[in-house]
């Protein structure tokens, strides 16, 4: 038994007209600017001609688009992680909630809601490390140097380095942290 495996390029059509509309242009229009036949350029569009590398990359200064875009077929749907569907966890008393739904690839989102005078301990890991504070106000540590965030403020370091966050605000401290995916040394 043979079973053939109809071989196909990308539909690069589709997504040529895709811009092309988005831009306001005509077929004419995009013959003018890259010099191509508008019977070529109906055929690419509708997938009967296979432009070549060198083709698309008139059409993507044409129509100022990276010539990458020509090869997106489908578009993922955004991941939308809604607040009560993001996993929480308890840490000494600290509340940390995954805001990322912890499905990210590459990058770790956290909101942490820490009660008065509480701090995760000195702690370090791999990578930057974002701060905003969201409420309250922490107090900082990281080496000799000791800052103090309130509502609005940002602080980075290298996690590599020891670092804590005590609040020492009257209420609970609440901050985003952002940093690349990693585990806790």
């Amino acid at each position: 038994m043979t079973i053939e495996i109809e071989k196909r390029g990308p539909a690069v059509g589709a997504q040529v007209r895709r811009w092309r509309a988005e831009r306001g242009l005509t077929l004419a229009g995009v013959a003018e600017r890259t010099g191509l036949n508008t019977g070529y350029l109906s055929q690419i569009e509708n997938g009967k001609a296979v432009p070549s590398i060198g083709c698309l990359s008139t059409l993507s200064e044409a129509l100022d688009v990276p010539i990458a875009w020509f090869f997106i077929d489908e578009t993922p749907a955004p991941a939308v992680i809604r607040r009560a569907e993001r996993p929480v966890r308890d840490v000494e008393g600290i509340r940390v909630e995954q805001v990322d739904g912890g499905g990210s690839r590459d990058v770790s989102i956290v909101e942490v809601v820490v009660p008065p005078g509480g701090h995760p301990g000195l702690h370090s890991h791999t990578g930057d490390e974002h701060h905003v504070v969201l409420r309250g106000r922490f107090r900082m540590t990281q080496g000799e140097h000791t800052v103090e965030a309130g509502p609005g403020d940002y602080v980075r370091w290298d996690g590599t380095i020891p670092h804590d966050a005590e609040v020492v605000s009257e209420d609970d401290g609440v901050m985003l942290i952002v940093s690349m995916r990693r585990d806790r040394v």
